[in-house]
């Protein structure tokens, strides 16, 4: 990354008081680390530590901008075994990387589900509703990665008891609908109206063009909450555009090999290698790009706060509108020559060629004249 701005230590000091904050210390309470992570290489095998409260083992994963926006936790349920039961005030959306097992979710009117899931599912946990995880497997520890706004609400109140304990029910968002986690949704646009994908490594895409590449995606509204995710994909010999937004997007590649860029404005790219259960955290408002080099169709999941999403007037995200058009999405034909170069031999090496060639002709097609 670039140089963390560090400062003189009489300059620290003035802010000293202000360096932790009620979620730091509450963190620090449960006998956990923060990491701070923009890149991790595999979160199947991120080193994890005993989570005495909750029953497992954990470690927080926090980008740059954590206290303001949203967190990210890597929690493991040992064999047979599962977690203690919570509630919270915060929203959390969860993807099983590993085993099988099921949660039960209730509320204190006595209405009660139980779901099953796998390795590859998707869902949500309802505001303030209890919840226990439970691994099915008496041999086989089951592992999930987890991003919630916990930072926001727990710095906003400072009251842990108020967070965790509150009785309060928010029926509009889950009352024990018998229904409430079956795996099928409403499409509206690219949005899936849905609260738990039992197998989203399969889940049918929808054509995306405007990222480039001949890609698919889908987004997500879970559990009626205002965190957000989507899924995108791009097919084989084939890169996204690059784009820019706001902190908090925990990308989790869910298949295929490849490569990501990030940068901030005015400085060289840094390159990041990926592969199915990697993590790529793109620091606040750097540009970054994400690079097919496997045999298969790469795919990955974002979680993120609804901050991340600097939109314009009709509520488009600008990460998905051109520069041309004052957006913060970099066209094919305005990106660096590096790029196009540096992809090529990274496919060289594995034998591979671009399949580009269609995507810029079709950009070149319907490419807005710069402005002068």
């Amino acid at each position: 990354m670039a140089s963390d701005a560090l400062v003189s230590e009489d300059l620290a000091k003035k802010f000293a008081t202000e360096k932790e904050t009620p979620y730091t210390r509450w963190v620090k309470a449960e006998g956990l680390d923060i990491i701070s992570s923009f890149y991790v290489r595999d979160l199947h095998t991120v080193e994890l530590e005993p989570w005495a409260r909750r029953g497992g083992r954990g470690v927080f994963l926090n980008h740059d901008a954590s206290r303001t926006s949203n967190d990210c936790y890597v929690c493991e349920i040992p064999p047979g075994r599962e977690l203690a039961p919570q509630r919270q005030l915060y929203e959390e959306m969860i993807y099983v990387l590993d085993g099988r097992g099921s949660t039960a979710v209730w509320n204190d009117s006595g209405k009660r589900i139980t779901f099953e899931w796998k390795a590859g599912a998707i869902f949500a946990i309802p505001l303030n509703a209890w919840h226990q995880h439970f691994n099915g497997s008496g041999a086989e520890p089951a592992r999930y990665v987890a991003v919630t706004n916990a930072p926001v609400i727990i710095n906003s109140f400072g009251d842990l008891d108020f967070v965790f304990n509150s009785r309060y029910e928010f029926k509009d968002r889950f009352n024990g609908e018998p229904e409430y986690f079956a795996n099928r949704g409403e499409q509206r646009g690219l949005l899936l109206d849905t609260n738990f994908v039992a197998d989203a490594i399969n889940l049918p895409l929808i054509a995306a063009k405007e990222r480039g590449a001949g890609g698919g995606h889908i987004r997500f509204s879970m559990a009626k909450g205002h965190m957000n995710s989507h899924i995108s994909q791009f097919p084989v010999g084939t890169y996204k555009k690059a784009h820019a937004h706001g902190p908090g997007a925990h990308v989790i590649i869910m298949s295929g090999e490849g490569y990501s860029l990030m940068w901030a404005e005015g400085e060289e790219p840094q390159r990041y290698e990926w592969k199915e259960g990697s993590l790529i955290v793109p620091p606040n408002l750097w540009y970054h790009q994400h690079f097919n080099t496997g045999t298969t169709q790469a795919r990955y999941l974002a979680f993120k706060a609804e901050g991340v999403s600097i939109r314009n007037a009709q509520g488009v995200p600008k990460a998905w509108i051109s520069q041309r058009l004052g957006g913060d999405q970099i066209d094919y034909a305005d990106e660096s020559p590096r790029i196009r170069q540096w992809f090529s031999e990274a496919l060289a090496r594995r034998g591979l060629q671009s399949r580009m060639d269609a995507a810029y002709e079709a950009e070149l097609a319907e490419l807005q004249p710069e402005e002068a």
